[in-house]
């Protein structure tokens, strides 16, 4: 069975070391992924006001927020302004792209989307988009793009449309299809997340860092989309062993790592569907979902 790897790329921290970390363990094992990187500022501490809402404090808790991200993440641009990832580490977006993998944008300000995307206007979406793209534009040419988040609006589905991504990946959801908004069938399909993420998991039903690996395997099945987020603050630093484990285990199942752009391409249709507002278990707040069909 084929995953689909997905790699999330939200911080400074996660490009500076995650990520070359995750390219040295995919060379290892001849696997290319699919890697989502922001750009922009750096101000993920900001989400700490978030600790208000007992969902988001609960989940913090839960997965040992401080030592699974590091304090760097946690803390960076809460009393000044965060470093411009695009600006400062464009040698290891280049790098990822010369080994094959590939690129999409993930945000230019990956915290703002996340807080304000139900606040912004229609241009607004529009000129964060078009700053994330030109600045990813000038060390690779992205392909693909995917929501902070899962945070995605009909506007965001919509100003998509100007942009030259041959696909994106807003929302979870079982299966690739083309999103329909206001009766219109938009021209660039939805490749869904269907797995769940390491933070919605851990510390929920018991679940160890020793079991993870297992249950994850458990939940991919033949004869469905198979997509796996996984974050370069996460799997690319604190729990690297942990997925270089996982990466053995797939493989000596039968499994395939390839990207999701090549799932696409084999996909033998792509209907209409529509996104709907939902919740995940194990996740903060509402992302963005595939309708159930005839739901």
């Amino acid at each position: 069975m084929n995953i689909a790897l997905r790699v999330d790329v939200d911080t400074f921290r996660g490009t500076r070391h995650g990520v070359p970390a995750l390219c040295r363990i995919l060379s290892e094992f001849s696997i290319q992924a699919t890697f989502f990187f922001s750009v922009g500022p750096d101000n993920m501490g900001r989400h700490l006001w978030r600790l208000a809402r007992p969902d988001f404090f609960i989940k913090m808790l839960r997965s040992n927020a401080a030592g699974l991200y590091g304090w760097d993440i946690l803390l960076r641009g809460t009393l000044w302004p965060g470093p411009v990832i695009g600006k400062s580490l464009k040698r290891e977006i280049k790098d990822t792209a010369a080994d094959g993998h590939e690129i999409g944008l993930h945000a230019w300000d990956h915290h703002a989307w996340q807080a304000r995307i139900d606040t912004l206007s229609a241009e607004a979406v529009r000129r964060h988009l078009r700053r994330g793209v030109e600045a990813l534009a000038e060390i690779v040419s992205p392909t693909c793009s995917a929501a902070p988040g899962w945070k995605c609006t009909d506007d965001v589905l919509t100003e998509k449309e100007r942009f030259p991504f041959v696909y994106n990946s807003d929302c979870r959801g079982a299966s690739i299809f083309r999103p329909v908004v206001g009766g219109k069938v938009l021209a660039q399909p939805q490749v869904p997340v269907s797995l769940p993420t390491y933070d919605e998991i851990i510390g929920r039903h018991g679940v160890t860092r020793e079991t993870y690996n297992d249950l994850l395997l458990s939940r991919i099945l033949p004869n469905q989309l198979n997509v796996l987020t996984i974050h370069a603050e996460a799997e690319g630093i604190s729990c690297r062993t942990m997925f270089r484990a996982f990466i053995e285990k797939a493989l000596a199942q039968g499994h395939n790592f390839t990207t999701l752009g090549k799932v696409l391409c084999a996909a033998s249709s792509v209907p209409p569907g529509a996104i709907v507002r939902g919740q995940v278990e194990g996740r903060d707040g509402w992302v963005a979902m595939q309708a159930v069909s005839g739901g």
